[in-house]
């Protein structure tokens, strides 16, 4: 604890630049496994595109993070290659996670859907979106803890945010540095989680009133209930 509270501002400072690194990657997942999961879902195209992602999800952190630079031509610190590497990372793990999600929105819905005049985008932004929601956003949550694990690699490149503490703490054979490293990512992946699991309850406010109902239907059959009303 004397460490920590010698070094607050350091802590401080590579929790914020974790999460910040983070963010990034985590939301262009998001967006580019959707239009790609899609595609994965209703297309020949698909067996391509995740024969594609394994192959990069293969590729060791470490190696994609250096050999990166070369690729983008940028510099070997640039954070744009620990963004670029984790945002392939997240689009390849999310998009199957996607992929699956679209696919198990049943035909029927998409005829029903179809019968009534919705066009291909409608039936996607109006139906199939909101159906495959739910399993997007547990795929998201995956894809969340993944990144923030990840990124603590890329302080052997300079830019690893709280994995600073790691490589610093082992070095010095500092255990307690390490420690609070690890702590400090898991209260990043905590509030990343919560963050994700709240905004899945503000964009799909339809799950909840059915919660409820079935909460409630449980509460009167229960014997309890039964013994009280009588």
């Amino acid at each position: 604890m004397g460490w920590l509270g010698e070094n607050l501002g350091l802590v401080v400072d590579l929790t914020l630049q974790h999460a910040r690194l983070s963010v990034i990657p985590i939301v262009v997942s998001l967006v580019a496994a959707l239009p790609l999961g899609w595609v994965i879902s209703r297309s020949r195209l698909g067996i391509v595109l995740l024969g594609v992602g394994n192959v990069i999800y293969t590729i060791p952190s470490l190696a994609l993070f250096v050999s990166l630079p070369a690729i983008l031509g940028t510099r070997i610190l640039d954070e744009t290659n620990v963004v670029v590497a984790l945002s392939l990372y997240g689009v390849t793990l999310m998009m199957r996670g996607v992929a699956d999600a679209f696919g198990s929105v049943s035909d029927d819905v998409r005829q029903s859907a179809r019968a009534i005049g919705y066009s291909a985008a409608g039936r996607f932004a109006s139906v199939e979106l909101p159906l495959a929601a739910p399993v997007i956003i547990a795929n998201l949550r995956v894809v969340s803890v993944s990144t923030i694990s990840l990124l603590s690699v890329a302080a052997i490149i300079g830019q690893g945010g709280l994995g600073y503490l790691f490589t610093d703490g082992y070095s010095r054979d500092f255990p307690a540095e390490v420690l609070i490293g690890i702590v400090a990512t898991l209260v990043i992946a905590v509030v990343f989680d919560l963050v994700i699991v709240a905004a899945g309850r503000i964009l799909l406010p339809w799950q909840r009133p059915a919660r409820r109902g079935r909460a409630r239907a449980s509460l009167a059959l229960s014997p309890d209930a039964a013994g009280g009303a009588s």
